[in-house]
């Protein structure tokens, strides 16, 4: 089995108790955890059962010593840099319920990651046993180091044969390492090399429109209302701009509340120019319908892990099948604690087949 390679950074999350607010509970007790894009990709295909590996850079010290360990109990390997400079970056989140949205506070700057030059990295070593490699528009949104790394690799992965995906993640609050420049047109320049050499971009509802300026008409993310039918267009518009991505594959989450969202995806296919829709009742789109979320973070993170494992597994041949385990997975992660989606394969197929009343498994 060949290796699953993610490359970004990897943060402290703090979350206070529940769905109490950061000013309402502080002074006081914060939940710790571990988490980040590609990270949590990695450790949802290790959770599958994939050889998934993290590549990330991280300073010496206990802090440190303690996320690496969370790292290898979900089954990864983990290529890291230790480092002599910088910090482990952090970031707050305030769950949000019914209609009040989660809050998330980053704290990331002079992270390890972000002071961390292309050449350092030894991608040859690290993709000699590779067949997949995936980035985030997250990593790159942090420094010009970071950006410079991300292009480095993702060329580097080209060259050593892997086929490469990429997730857009455009994040409003990032983006500020070259303050001349506005964040989107900074995000378009950065992203737009990366893509370059990607194979198979991930983005969700509003991503390409953030960060590529192509938007899907008469939606409006921020109601909760999605023109599905405009999305296939977007994808179009996508590939012809990057000839070399094969498949676009884009989430669509109807925010109703931070507490009721319905959920579903859309692959695009370049090569026979068609759109696949995921979940389906009689054929027709039908999209999960998640209530009482138990945690939204991440949801996007274990979706783009489902469709890679099912991309490399011999046991989803087709990208209706492939989609279905995606979309399942994804909407799994949405009842769990935390930005790692502790669900297995067997779970997910369950749900993707149908299987999903909640009755106690015994």
């Amino acid at each position: 089995m060949k290796s699953i390679i993610t490359f970004g950074e990897i943060m402290g999350r703090l979350t206070p108790p529940g769905f109490v607010r950061l000013g309402q509970g502080l002074p006081g007790t914060l939940e710790v955890t571990f988490a980040g894009a590609e990270a949590n990709v990695a450790a949802s295909l290790a959770f599958f059962g994939a050889d998934a590996k993290f590549v990330t850079a991280l300073p010496h010290n206990d802090l440190a010593d303690a996320c690496i360990a969370s790292l290898q109990a979900t089954g990864m390997a983990s290529h890291i840099v230790r480092t002599d400079y910088g910090r482990l970056g952090l970031y707050f989140l305030e769950k949000g319920a019914n209609q009040r949205p989660s809050r998330v506070i980053y704290d990331r700057d002079h992270s390890a990651i972000s002071l961390t030059e292309a050449q350092v990295y030894d991608w040859p070593g690290i993709f000699a046993d590779g067949q997949w490699f995936h980035v985030t528009g997250i990593t790159p949104a942090i420094s010009s180091q970071a950006a410079e790394a991300t292009v480095a690799a993702v060329r580097a992965a080209k060259q050593a044969g892997l086929t490469v995906s990429c997730d857009l993640n455009f994040r409003a609050k990032l983006w500020q390492w070259e303050p001349e420049t506005s964040k989107r047109d900074l995000a378009k320049r950065v992203m737009s090399e990366v893509l370059t050499s990607v194979d198979v971009l991930i983005a969700n509802e509003e991503d390409c429109g953030d960060v590529l300026g192509i938007r899907g008409e008469h939606s409006d993310v921020h109601s909760g209302k999605l023109d599905i039918a405009s999305y296939p267009d977007v994808a179009r518009q996508v590939v012809a701009d990057f000839p070399n991505i094969g498949i676009v594959a884009t989430t669509l989450r109807e925010s109703l509340s931070a507490s009721h969202n319905n959920w579903g995806a859309m692959l695009y296919a370049a090569q026979s120019e068609t759109a696949i829709f995921a979940p389906r009742q009689s054929d027709d789109y039908a999209p999960y319908e998640i209530r009482n979320i138990v945690d939204r973070v991440g949801g996007g993170d274990s979706f783009a892990a489902g469709l890679i494992y099912a991309l490399t597994s011999a046991d989803y041949p087709s990208l209706e099948e492939a989609l279905d385990f995606a979309v399942a997975s994804s909407c799994l992660a949405h009842s769990i604690e935390g930005d790692f989606n502790h669900s297995s394969r067997a779970e997910v197929d369950a749900l993707a087949h149908g299987s999903g009343s909640g009755r106690v498994v015994r």
